[in-house]
């Protein structure tokens, strides 16, 4: 009779911790680690943990228990590392301390499954604790190749942003040297696509982009989270259609082939071809090509942004940690193409980018909150980094002798060309004359033509898509539309 209560009891054991077993693994797969150590201190009224190095952080028990409990695990801690064992228990006046190593991989230190339990300890405790540390040891690897995928992934990230700062800022060389050490490799002519998508789908997207064009660097935008920036050689085809294929609620805009020292307008061409791309069945828009105004100008232009930009250009930092001439041209650079989104461009803080703008304005002396002083610094930074001997040119002393020339007024008319000749000519290019004089502000422009700010906005997105240029959101085409309709007016145009 004791011999078959016996072998009862020992049957009943077997079959209570095969299924302990079971539910671990169940717990594992459900939640990892986390609901692996739930489920054993539910299971057990143990306090339990994994303890990854370091001291421990002390437990929520009475001052008293809490002390001793915290001596223990420390004390243990330093035996299993001191004597290289695998597990120990230690007992205290009111508690045990048991502790496992886990499994890891070679070269690294894995955490210690612990259990601080008060005394006397259950029976099943030790064995529950060493059937758990197997299951344990397998979820804490895989989650850390995991965390060390993620760390590697947000690296790559992190130097792939670096490299197309460089390359919209102008620094080739640097770009080049820096891309070096990742793939692929950057080409001497490009076509810039500019990919927009639901911001919780981007990062599935992203690699699904490189993956369809092999040799094109794909970026993360750290400006706009529903964005995916691609580099791509322009020797490949058109990649527009296959980015566009890729899900039904994405759109593309590309740029034209370009050198690889014009990066920044490649970006600003796909982002405006983006915009018309909301128009097209395809979801996708090649950039419609127009002249530049400092182009269309030429050496005069550059001659005059050289003036204009004399002041920044000279200004020297009184403190080292303060930016330099060169830095306030890069903030009013960014601020001009992304507006208020300039500080996850920069990477600083909106007080900082205030400052800046502050400083800047105050050195050049103009007022950045008006759209008419915008455009003419928008206009000297492009033509101050176009490659014209200036020293032969001829003169213009302000902004309207610059757009008082022909071939601005030329320019101009061209610029507005698409709005003038479509149905509905007299109220889009009211629309646009009253968002460009209240500085680009949807609300003022709302007021002044007595509609909705809805109303006003689906009138703006109507000029986006007779033009192929972004309007509402930055990098916009109001610097240009306002130069140009500045230059009509001086023309006697209207």
């Amino acid at each position: 009779m004791d011999m078959r209560a016996t072998v009862d009891e020992g049957a009943v054991r077997r079959a209570q911790r095969a299924e302990d077993v079971l539910a671990m693994q169940r717990a594992a797969r459900k939640g990892g680690t986390r609901s692996l150590l739930r489920w054993l201190a539910d299971r057990t009224g143990a306090r339990v943990r994994l303890v990854t190095g370091g001291a421990p952080a002390p437990t929520a028990d009475p001052a008293g228990a809490a002390d001793e409990a915290d001596r223990l695990l420390r004390c243990g801690l330093g035996e299993l590392a001191s004597r290289n064992l695998r597990s120990m228990a230690i007992d205290g006046d009111g508690h045990t301390v048991l502790l496992v190593l886990l499994d890891g991989p070679r070269g690294i230190r894995p955490p210690v499954l612990a259990a601080v339990a008060p005394r006397p300890v259950p029976d099943r405790l030790p064995a529950l604790l060493a059937d758990a540390a197997s299951v344990m040891s397998l979820c804490w690897q895989a989650e850390h190749a995991e965390r060390m995928r993620r760390r590697l992934a947000c690296t790559e990230a992190f130097n792939r942003e670096a490299v197309l700062h460089l390359l919209m800022n102008g620094h080739i060389t640097v770009a080049r040297q820096v891309a070096g050490a990742l793939s692929p490799q950057l080409p001497a002519t490009i076509r810039f696509y500019v990919v927009e998508c639901p911001p919780g789908v981007r990062d599935d997207l992203a690699p699904r982009c490189a993956e369809a064009a092999e040799s094109a660097w794909v970026v993360r935008c750290p400006v706009y989270s529903d964005h995916i920036l691609v580099i791509a050689p322009a020797a490949v085809p058109a990649l527009e259609e296959t980015f566009a294929a890729l899900r039904d609620d994405c759109r593309v805009g590309a740029s034209e082939d370009l050198p690889l020292s014009d990066t920044a307008t490649g970006y600003a061409q796909a982002f405006h071809a983006l915009a018309a791309s909301r128009d097209q069945p395809a979801r996708h828009a090649r950039f419609a090509g127009r002249p530049d105004l400092a182009l269309a100008i030429g050496a005069t232009a550059t001659a005059w942004a050289r003036e204009v930009l004399a002041p920044l250009h000279a200004y020297s930092a009184k403190r080292a940690q303060d930016p330099d001439g060169g830095a306030l041209v890069a903030t009013a650079a960014s601020w001009l193409a992304f507006s208020s989104q300039a500080i996850a461009h920069l990477k600083i803080h909106r007080n900082t980018l205030s400052a800046r703008l502050k400083h800047i304005g105050e050195l050049l002396d103009l007022d950045l909150d008006r759209l008419a002083d915008q455009s003419l610094l928008a206009l000297a930074l492009r033509a101050d980094a176009l490659p014209f001997d200036h020293r032969d040119a001829g003169a213009a002393h302000s902004l309207d002798d610059l757009l008082a020339r022909p071939a601005a007024v030329a320019w101009a008319h061209q610029q507005l060309h698409p709005i003038r000749t479509r149905p509905a000519a007299d109220e889009l290019d009211r629309t646009l004359a009253a968002y460009l004089c209240n500085d680009g502000r949807l609300g003022p422009t709302a007021t002044t033509l007595s509609l909705s700010t809805t109303a006003t906005r689906k009138r703006l997105a109507r000029i986006e898509t007779v033009l192929g240029r972004s309007l509402l959101r930055s990098p916009s085409a109001r610097y240009d539309l306002w130069l140009a309709r500045r230059a009509v007016t001086l023309a006697g145009g209207g």
